[in-house]
């Protein structure tokens, strides 16, 4: 391997990690190893710290190609717990608002997750690293500022129901889809269409263009994975 000339990297980005910090953690063991103070290296789309799953490491000259392999389709498992709204849409915050759920029935569900599928729109979570006047739109969410975000045109290629249980009023669904989508907003936007509220409880990117999960390293298993390759030492 030649990471220097560029090498594409598949990670299981384990639960309550940034992608950066699981981004560092690799490049920290590859720089050791190349004995080079940083390698380049990048990610190509970003999950939230409490998703986990397929994230893209680029090193070296591959970091030219994030953008290409940020367009590529995505997939997802997602949990959404009904009849509570949070402001992060995830269990990053607390419940702040809840609502009826008695009339949610899996007759309701899939007569309603079919309206999401196609080119949608879709307003970003505020609490999101959307770029707004230089900031991050999170940083000024949790410093209190009013953060006010445009929808987006977007595409879901499938939404599938795989289980809903009455008691608990949680719901989860595998979702197919283009670059861009945040699965917390999406969470959202099917609790508004149920009369109701939701958000996520728990989050999986599966696969990311033809690579699924059962094809990435995990970072525990990294270092020997590494200690294992042969590496070209040539630099750029």
């Amino acid at each position: 391997m030649n990471f220097h000339e560029g090498e594409i990297l598949y990670i299981n980005k384990p639960y309550g990690m940034t992608s950066f910090g699981a981004l560092a953690y690799v490049r920290t063991r590859l720089s050791r190893r190349l004995h080079v103070k940083r390698l380049k290296t990048g990610h190509a789309g970003t999950l939230d710290p409490l998703a986990t799953g397929v994230l893209i490491l680029c090193t070296g000259k591959a970091t030219k190609r994030i953008e290409e392999l940020q367009y590529a389709t995505k997939e997802y498992t997602a949990t959404l717990q009904l009849g509570a709204t949070t402001p992060s849409y995830d269990m990053e915050h607390p419940v702040d608002k809840t609502y009826p759920t008695g009339h949610i029935t899996r007759e309701l569900i899939l007569q309603t997750l079919p309206r999401f599928v196609g080119e949608i729109q879709q307003v970003p979570p505020v609490y999101s690293a959307c770029n707004i006047g230089g900031d991050r739109a999170y940083k000024l969410a949790r410093r209190g500022e009013q953060v006010e975000l445009k929808a987006k045109t977007l595409r879901i290629d499938e939404i599938e129901l795989t289980d809903f249980d009455a008691v608990t009023m949680r719901m989860s669904i595998r979702v197919v889809c283009g670059k861009g989508t945040y699965i917390r907003a999406l969470a959202r936007d099917i609790g508004e269409a149920l009369k109701s509220g939701a958000y996520l409880t728990a989050l999986c990117r599966t696969r990311v263009g033809e690579v699924s999960l059962d094809e990435c390293l995990t970072l525990e298993g990294f270092q020997a994975w590494l200690d294992e390759q042969e590496i070209e030492q040539d630099k750029i």
